[in-house]
């Protein structure tokens, strides 16, 4: 059992843990570290994100406070992103888990590669079209 365990709080454990699980959410929180950015910034710096999965990412971690979303009265409208002090916080742990994977990329996918040569029949490979 953790410090400060309360069974009262374990639903909201659970969806911040789903948040971090993520992994539209780490890379946005890790890009929104630096400082803030505008929406389509983050589209750019985020590899593979479709407009869609950004918007309820950025919406979900607003929700949480962990994203303040600010809009300046521009014609057009300039909108940007930032974390809060909670979503600074949040983000330690969060580039932590970024980082060791980032470090590791090259371990991973040698383990991967050598996992799925072991399997006789090629659609069963884990996370692989067949």
């Amino acid at each position: 059992m953790c410090d400060g365990y309360d069974p009262a709080k374990c639903t909201t454990v659970s969806e911040m843990l789903a948040r971090l699980g993520d992994k539209w959410t780490v890379l946005v929180i890790m890009m929104l570290d630096d400082g803030p950015q505008r929406f389509s910034d983050l589209k750019r710096m985020v590899v593979g994100v479709s407009q869609r999965m950004l918007t309820l990412t950025l919406r979900a971690l607003e929700r949480d406070g962990i994203v303040e979303r600010t809009v300046y009265p521009t014609v057009p409208p300039r909108v940007e992103y930032a974390l809060t002090d909670l979503g600074r916080s949040f983000s330690v742990p969060v580039k932590a888990l970024g980082g060791w994977v980032f470090a590791n990329h090259d371990n991973i996918q040698t383990a991967r590669v050598r996992f799925d040569n072991r399997l006789p029949d090629s659609s069963a490979k884990i996370g692989k079209a067949a």
